[in-house]
């Protein structure tokens, strides 16, 4: 069985050699990946004023990128033998980005959802994110143990993401208000006293603890009173244009090899290096 895989795995690493060397994946044939992300979503992405723990440079910008997304973004690239390209665009211009052929590939902290699917294509998952909460310490929300007991809070998340869409609606006479248009206006909104409590994911959370060290995380994981997600929803994946089966197939020949230990380690990296951590 074991040979059986090893042949498989160098098939499909030669299948994508050979698509590259003649040229056929789309995007790519001047060798150079041009990944879109907001550049404003610590710990999967930032800017920074220099190339301080590898950041690179930000298309038509005297600013860098760096975090979990540029470091997989430069790592698929390094696998794939191309160039790295990032630029940097708002929240809801990435999926039309991808789309009309703007860019080649969002890494973004995206989940792979059913929605999205019928717009683009994905690769991966290169993350699987849970679920949390975030409160100020000094919350009357702060020792919730499940989402009914943040019923009655108001609260908010990031405009077209999961969190907003699908998890808040799933607490009982949550006063949900308007949607916040990045990640950090979000924070801004729950550090002003603006909501309660917002809605996001692990890693946004931890990274946001060190900007906002008052503010405290709401796991309610295996307390069989958490948000229900599908599988679909905790997925990160890398979105590329429809069909563009080629690309799909090069970025998941670097993502078929790691693990989510993998994964969660890159992200820790990511966390530490963020500007405020410093």
């Amino acid at each position: 069985m074991k040979k059986i895989l090893c042949v498989v795995a160098a098939l499909m690493m030669l299948m994508v050699s050979t698509a590259f060397a003649e040229g056929t994946i789309k995007g790519l044939e001047d060798g150079v990946l041009t990944v879109a992300m907001e550049c404003a979503y610590a710990p999967y992405n930032w800017a920074q004023p220099d190339d301080s723990n590898g950041a690179v440079p930000i298309k038509d910008s005297a600013l860098y990128a760096n975090g979990y997304d540029v470091m997989t973004a430069k790592a698929i690239c390094e696998a794939n033998g191309w160039q790295l390209e990032v630029m940097q665009l708002d929240w809801d211009s990435l999926i039309p980005a991808v789309q009309s052929g703007i860019c080649d590939a969002v890494i973004a902290g995206q989940s792979m959802t059913s929605e999205r699917k019928e717009a683009v294509s994905f690769a991966g998952p290169y993350l699987y994110a849970t679920i949390v909460c975030l409160v100020k310490q000094d919350s009357k929300f702060a020792d919730a143990k499940g989402i009914s007991e943040l019923a009655g809070g108001s609260c908010t998340s990031q405009s077209g993401t999961i969190w907003y869409d699908s998890c808040l609606p799933q607490i009982k006479d949550a006063n949900i208000l308007t949607p916040q248009e990045s990640a950090p206006a979000m924070l801004m909104a729950l550090e002003s006293g603006t909501v309660d409590f917002v809605c996001t994911d692990m890693p946004t959370a931890q990274g946001a603890l060190i900007a906002y060290p008052d503010l405290k995380i709401l796991d309610f994981a295996g307390s069989g009173d958490d948000f229900e997600v599908s599988e679909e929803e905790i997925n990160i994946g890398i979105s590329v244009q429809k069909e563009n089966t080629a690309l799909v197939d090069a970025i998941n020949s670097y993502l078929s090899g790691k693990t989510p230990d993998d994964f969660n380690a890159l992200m820790e990296k990511a966390i530490e290096v963020q500007p405020l951590s410093e």
